[in-house]
């Protein structure tokens, strides 16, 4: 990149895109929604989002590595282990609302959208035949 370009924070070698990956990941919105309204232990966050347990842990270890969340042992028997978001995570709050509010405004376009596509594929796959 030269002095007089502008980065590109989509450019998967710009720094941005690390960031980018981390919220556009399947798992983080639907994690992070869960963790708004204060910590959570994993069979909770499990079963709220429905994921498997190894895609939950590999998730939650990448969001701690990257501060958005924390994870508390109590040293208790059982051992119980909550995550809460931190004050960066929680600085998602708004962003993702807004994605939200979006899905919720035009979930029946989209919709709408794959039955036109779907019908268009069948119908070109079925005059290829």
């Amino acid at each position: 990149m030269t002095s007089d370009q502008d980065p590109d924070g989509f450019d998967r070698d710009f720094p941005t895109r690390i960031v980018l990956d981390r919220i556009g990941d399947r798992w983080t919105a639907l994690i992070v929604g869960r963790l708004v309204d204060g910590p959570r232990r994993f069979g909770e966050l499990k079963r709220g989002v429905g994921i498997t347990a190894k895609v939950l842990t590999q998730t939650l270890r990448g969001l701690e590595r990257d501060g958005l969340v924390e994870r508390t042992v109590y040293s208790e028997v059982p051992p119980r282990v909550e995550y809460a978001l931190t004050s960066l995570g929680e600085s998602l709050r708004g962003p993702l609302e807004a994605v939200r509010e979006w899905a919720d405004e035009h979930v029946h376009e989209v919709l709408a959208a794959r039955d036109r596509y779907d019908e268009g594929t069948s119908a070109s796959t079925a005059r290829q035949s």
